[in-house]
Order: C-alpha cells, then sequence, then structure tokens
C-alpha cells in the first residue's frame, strides 16, 4: 500500500495551528499490517514558495519539503489560513498553483481563511462554502460567486472541502481520514485527538468523527490484519470480497481507491515481505515457505520474489548478511557465529510495510 500524499502549502504568516493540527492527525492515521506492524495512511509534506523557510504569524519558523515548482503529484491540495494569505500576492499565486494542478489532484481543502488561497481561482464559483465566521463577510464581499455560509462546521462540495477554523482543523482531518479509510480507523485517531464527552454517568464516551458520508473503506478496516493471519489461504478477489461482503466488481474498484494498487498485487507484495522474514528462520525450505505464505509451489513463489526484489530468495538473504555483516564489522562489532540461534544480522531483518 503507498500511503497517500498530502501537501500543506506554507507561506509567510501561515497560521501554525491550522497546519500543524491537521497534519499531526493525518499522520496519526495507521493501519495494522499484521505481525505488529503498522501502515501509514498517509505522507504529509509541506510545500514552500522557495526552499527557504518561512514563519508563521506566532513567528515559528518551518522549512519546506518541497515547492511549488518541484512538488510531485498529489492526491490533497491543503491551504491553511493565516493573515499572510490576506496579501494578493500571495493569495493569487497560490490560487494560480491550484488551478494549474487540480486536474491532477484528488481534492482541496481550505482551513478557515485558507479559502482566500482558493477563491481567487474560480474552482469555488457556484459552491457551498464555510470560513471562519471573522472572514464570512468579506470573502462574500470579495467572491460573490460563492455561496458562504459560516454557520457550517465543515462543507463538501464536490472536490473541495472547507472548514470554519482552527477549532475544526482536527475534524476535517478526521472527516477525511474516515472518508478514505473507513470509521474505525478515523475512531481510532478520534480518541487521540478529540475530548471525549461525558455522558449522563459521568462516564467518558469515545468521540465519533462522522462528518461526510462513509466509504466503502469502511469495511477494510479489519481487512488488512485478516489477510496477515490467512497469508496461506485463498486470498482471491472473489474470497475477499465475501469478507468485506461486497461484489467482486465492486470491491475491486473499491480496494484500488483507497489502498492504490489491485488486490492481488496488494497480496503477493504482503506475502513476499512475510517470506522474507521466514526466511531468515534456519532449515526452513523454500517449499515450506512458499506454502506458508500462499503461494502454490516454490516455483511461482520464486518468480514473484525475484520479480518485486530483483534476486532470488536465497540470493536476497545472503546479500541482505552480507552487507549487514560488514556493516557490523565497520562498526568494529564482530559478527556472531552461525549457530542453531539466529545470527545477529539475521535477527535484525524485519518486514518492511511495502517495497
Amino acid at each position: 500500500m503507498n500511503p497517500k500524499r498530502i501537501g500543506f502549502l506554507g507561506f509567510e504568516g501561515v497560521a501554525a495551528s491550522e497546519l500543524t493540527r491537521a497534519a499531526d492527525v493525518l499522520a496519526a492515521a495507521t493501519l495494522d499490517g499484521g505481525y505488529g506492524n503498522r501502515i501509514s495512511c498517509y505522507h504529509v509534506c509541506t510545500i514552500g514558495f522557495t526552499s527557504e523557510r518561512f514563519r508563521s504569524e506566532s513567528g515559528i519558523a518551518f522549512w519546506p519539503d518541497s515547492t511549488f515548482e518541484t512538488a510531485s503529484e498529489l492526491d490533497t491540495i491543503v491551504i491553511p489560513g493565516g493573515d499572510g494569505l490576506r496579501r494578493s500576492l500571495v493569495s493569487e499565486t497560490i490560487a494560480d498553483w491550484v488551478l494549474a494542478r487540480v486536474n491532477e489532484t484528488r481534492r482541496v481543502v481550505a482551513i478557515g481563511g485558507g479559502i482566500y488561497g482558493v477563491a481567487p481561482s474560480g474552482l469555488l464559483d457556484g459552491r457551498e462554502v464555510t470560513t471562519h465566521w471573522r472572514y464570512a463577510n468579506d470573502v462574500a464581499r470579495c467572491f460573490p460567486n460563492l455561496r458562504v455560509d459560516p454557520r457550517r462546521h465543515l462543507i463538501k462540495d464536490g472536490a473541495f472541502y472547507t472548514s470554519s477554523g482552527p477549532s475544526a482543523a482536527v475534524d476535517l482531518s478526521l472527516a477525511l481520514i474516515e472518508e478514505d479509510y473507513g470509521r474505525h480507523v478515523a475512531s481510532v485517531v478520534a480518541q487521540e485527538f478529540v475530548s471525549a464527552p461525558m455522558n449522563g454517568n459521568g462516564q467518558h464516551k469515545l468521540p465519533c468523527p462522522l462528518v461526510f458520508d462513509s466509504q466503502p473503506a469502511d469495511r477494510f478496516a479489519e481487512l488488512i490484519p485478516w489477510i496477515m493471519r490467512n497469508l496461506h489461504e485463498d486470498l482471491s478477489v472473489n474470497t475477499l470480497a465475501r469478507r468485506a461482503c461486497m461484489s467482486p466488481s465492486h470491491f475491486n474498484r473499491a480496494f484500488k481507491s483507497v489502498f492504490g494498487s489491485a488486490p492481488a498485487e496488494f497480496v503477493e507484495n504482503l506475502r513476499i515481505n512475510e517470506a522474507k522474514r521466514r526466511l531468515a528462520v534456519p532449515k526452513r525450505t523454500l517449499e515450506i515457505i512458499a506454502a506458508s505464505v500462499g503461494f502454490s509451489d516454490a516455483q511461482t513463489f520464486r518468480r514473484a520474489f525475484e520479480r518485486r526484489l530483483g534476486a532470488k530468495p536465497r540470493s536476497y538473504l545472503k546479500n541482505f548478511n552480507g552487507s549487514s555483516m560488514a556493516a557490523a564489522s565497520a562498526n568494529g562489532k564482530a559478527a556472531l557465529p552461525q549457530t542453531g540461534r539466529m545470527s545477529g544480522a539475521q535477527e535484525a531483518l524485519t518486514i518492511p510495510t511495502r517495497d
């Protein structure tokens, strides 16, 4: 699974709380990859006008990961608010950049005053939007084609998402997580960032981040851990679709939209990752390992392994151990001898969540 890339735009005079709150919530979203692994749902990055640092309203300095010219393809663009956006050069530059990227971006998000960075593009004309109540009259005056409703906390209109201000940044991020990965994942993250309300008995109730309509991803919340526990079983599209209570065709489309790859490719990658770990266990034949992670025979396993990693299984392990021991020797550490237990290099072998 490839994490969805979320780009936060940075500029002089950005509202630090709107940038960091939303980014922290998205970065906390993970899936259970099985065997103690966590799979990040998002890759969060900051994008600046230049590669130089920029300062927030409060004076906090940020260094961008990339610039408007060098930023790679993004799933979501997020524009935080801030006094800096009230300068026409800043807001119009951002609006032009968003307009140029909109056709290759799944959604555009404005937090509070961030709407000033999107509205000049014309992309919000005729759409329902919200913003901080302090800016509502000015936004309506400057952009009369927008349908501004400051009474609403969050609004989604097509591919465009707006929120009322800093207090809504967390809720907006939780709504995006729920839309992408389902209610369960969003609820787990909400427990870290949302204060739990009290019920009539003085007990805390778990926060519920439901805002937008949930997508089929809601049914995938427990699917990945189940796959990891059952790699040796039949994991065809039909089997997985039945598990998710969906038709195979619908499941295939929904799975690709959430995880960025077809189910068969995703499952094969998990099987190869787990096989790499099992290769480090002494006295296991390729036939045993292949069967234990769901390949029909050793030859099919070899082909898949070589296709993914560019090396045959045993050669891969030999090269891995050789490079690990060389690194240990370079650091002045003696390599452990081969005994009945795994060597230090072998013990260090773990399953990466993705290649």
